[in-house]
This record gives C-alpha cells, structure tokens and sequence, in this order.
C-alpha cells in the first residue's frame, strides 16, 4: 500500500525588495582631497556650524555690521561709477568716493583680523540651559588646523565675557577621514555634541581659568 504524504504547512514570509533596504541604509557620504588642507578644514568647519545650530540659535549682529560697512562701500563706488558730472569736474568726488571705499573696506578687514580672528559662528544665549553663564551670553565657536598639522581644535567660549572659561577639544583630522578622504559626518557631529554638552554641564577646562592663564603656565 502507498504511503500517505504528509501534508507540510508553509508560513507566509513578507519579501523586502532589496532596493528598498538598499534605499533605506544608504547614506550620501562626503568625499575630500585630504591633502587640500582649505576644504578639509572648510568641510569640519560647516559641520561644527551646523551642529552647533541644533543645539543654539545663532547669533547675526556682527555679520549684519559687516554686510551694512559693504553696502556703503559699494554704494560709494557706484556713486563714483555712474555720477552723472563729466570727468574733470568729477575729480573731487571720484577721490572722495575711492578713498571711503577703501576706508571701508579696511575697517572690515581689521574686523576680521582682530575681532573674528579664528571664530566661525557666534551664537545667542540660551534662556532655558542650566548653566547660569548660558544664560546670560552666547557661545563662540572657534576652530584651528594648523598648516602641515593633523589636529583640528575646537573651542567654545562665552562672547563678551570677560575672563570667559572655555571647553577645548582636539582630533586627528584621520578620525573623520579615511585614506580615500571618504569623510565621517555624523561621528564629527556626535563628538561637536558631546563637547557643547561639556560646556553646558561647566566641565571647563583648566579649572574655569581662561585661555590666556593656561598660555602663561604652559
């Protein structure tokens, strides 16, 4: 007598079209020339920036000041430009207008030299941190990386207070870049994160002492 074939009971299993999880775990990764120092440092420095701006509002008062002493500027080189007197008569107002033009443009300079210096965002206070300081001033975000230097700094330090205490954190430019310069953009903004929260916690360096008082015991 033939055997009875058992009968087998199969479960249903939803299929996941492979480009649809290909879709999902992609990630558009970032890719730099590591020996162009300018744009490595440019890629870090927009990604410290908009970090940053997750955690705090910007603050744009100074940058406005600077726009407004460019529009003067390059109205007084229109005015030299298209200034409908004939051009013997109008030597009085081309010198007139040449010389503001470049006072200007000096005074802006001698802002970015002396009072940007090395810092790419400044940004509002923040009414609703715990940290009393936070409170009451923004935050300066500066960066550093040396020619020839792998080590990029990052430093944030209260503006316009006086003695500011500071959060200071250095990496090797190779723990966000590999060989091929493919660059690692949410470790970046992960680390920027854990040093805002140092800030906003006090765990300042060098005991709450400024930068200048740790220079002198250097």
């Amino acid at each position: 007598m033939a055997k009875a074939k058992k009968s087998e009971k199969v479960e249903a299993v939803d299929v996941v079209p492979v480009e649809e999880i290909d879709d999902e775990d992609e990630m558009e990764l970032l890719q730099v020339d590591v020996g162009d120092q300018v744009k490595l440092k440019q890629i870090l420095d927009e990604t410290v920036a908009s970090t940053m701006l997750e955690q705090i509002k910007e603050d744009y008062r100074l940058d406005n000041m600077k726009l407004a002493l460019m529009t003067v500027a390059c109205l007084f080189a229109c005015v030299a430009q298209f200034a409908p007197v004939p051009f013997p008569e109008s030597r009085p107002i081309l010198g007139t207008c040449c010389c503001l033009y470049f006072v200007l443009s000096g005074v802006l300079q001698l802002v970015t030299t002396i009072i940007d210096k090395d810092c790419i965002l400044l940004t509002k206070s923040s009414p609703s941190s715990k940290n009393a300081n936070l409170k009451q001033y923004g935050v300066r975000v500066r960066t550093n990386l040396p020619r020839f230097s792998e080590y990029y700094t990052l430093i944030l330090e209260f503006q316009n207070m006086p003695g500011t205490p500071y959060v200071e954190q250095k990496w090797s430019v190779g723990k966000f870049f590999d060989v091929e310069g493919m660059f690692d953009e949410v470790g970046l903004m992960e680390a920027v994160k854990d040093v805002y929260v140092k800030l906003e916690a006090g765990q300042y360096e060098n005991g709450g002492k400024p930068e200048s008082a740790k220079k002198k015991t250097e």
